[in-house]
């Protein structure tokens, strides 16, 4: 008997997906509208990608997000694939429970609040020690402490699937414990490793509430910025911006896709390999 998919069900899928693409298509439609006034369509027009390229409010504040979002990606997946690693390998030691409940607050507790006790901490540090002053340095401090915990869950979940009879073959070969698993569980756990590194940096560039907190004069991130025009209302160099955004990040995420399938692919051919 043939399993037929409900009408409903594709109903409700294609009106899902819908509300999610169909506001996306109308701001980037509206980049291009030569009329300032949203609610007027003046014709087609680049204009304001044009006028884009000359805002140094914006072009600062993209470039600080960006340097600001792969120092936390970077610095994240390190301190989350060492807590993933000791979560996975290591099953009993002092402090476990405490790391996991570490590891798992940040993701069930409201920004606000993260926001307001990172906020008092540096105030405090500040009184205290005379650092850090409030700027990129703390966003980016504030961004690694809840990324962390994203890259600890994706990290842990694909190490757990590892085969670790791997690394024992490597050791038995000659290779110590490190280059053991750099050499075997690694790639293995190479595109959790990408996938975090790319929510991290989503994350860190998406981020408002935290920034907004933790920040200081002069270190404004790009959704920062955005917020203070949009409460102003919405203007066409925004739509031009964001249409931007979308289209980078559109193409990130199909190149590391692409990554991925090729090193997934040449994974299962090694492994078939092997098994001849």
């Amino acid at each position: 008997m043939e399993n037929r998919v409900s009408p409903l069900l594709i109903t409700i899928l294609c009106l899902g997906i819908a509300a999610l693409y169909l506001p996306i298509a109308v701001m980037i439609g509206y980049s291009f509208n030569a009329s300032a006034l949203v609610s007027v369509w003046g014709g087609f027009s680049t204009s304001w990608y044009a006028r884009l390229l000359h805002n140094d409010q914006i072009l600062d504040a993209a470039r600080l997000s960006l340097q600001i979002g792969v120092i936390v990606s970077t610095g994240s997946v390190v301190l989350g694939t060492l807590a993933a690693i000791a979560l996975v390998r290591f099953q009993r030691f002092g402090g476990r429970l405490l790391l996991i409940g570490m590891v798992n607050a940040p993701l069930v507790m409201p920004e606000i609040i993260t926001g307001i006790t990172q906020l008092l901490l540096f105030i405090s540090m500040l009184h205290l020690f005379g650092w850090p002053h409030r700027g990129a340095l703390t966003i980016i401090i504030a961004h690694i402490a809840f990324c962390t915990s994203y890259v600890t869950i994706t990290v842990q979940s694909r190490l757990q699937s590892a085969d670790r009879s791997l690394e024992e073959a490597a050791m038995d070969l000659g290779a110590g414990p490190v280059g053991a698993f750099i050499d075997t569980t690694l790639p293995l756990i190479a595109p959790a490793l990408a996938s975090s590194w790319l929510l991290s940096l989503t994350l860190s560039l998406d981020d408002l509430v935290i920034s907004s907190l933790v920040s200081g004069p002069g270190a404004s991130t790009l959704p920062m910025v955005i917020f203070s025009k949009v409460k102003l209302g919405v203007s066409p160099d925004i739509n031009a911006l964001a249409t931007l955004i979308i289209c980078l990040v559109g193409a990130c995420v199909i190149f590391a896709g692409t990554l991925m399938r090729r090193a997934e692919r040449q994974r299962l051919q090694d492994t078939q390999l092997a098994e001849r």
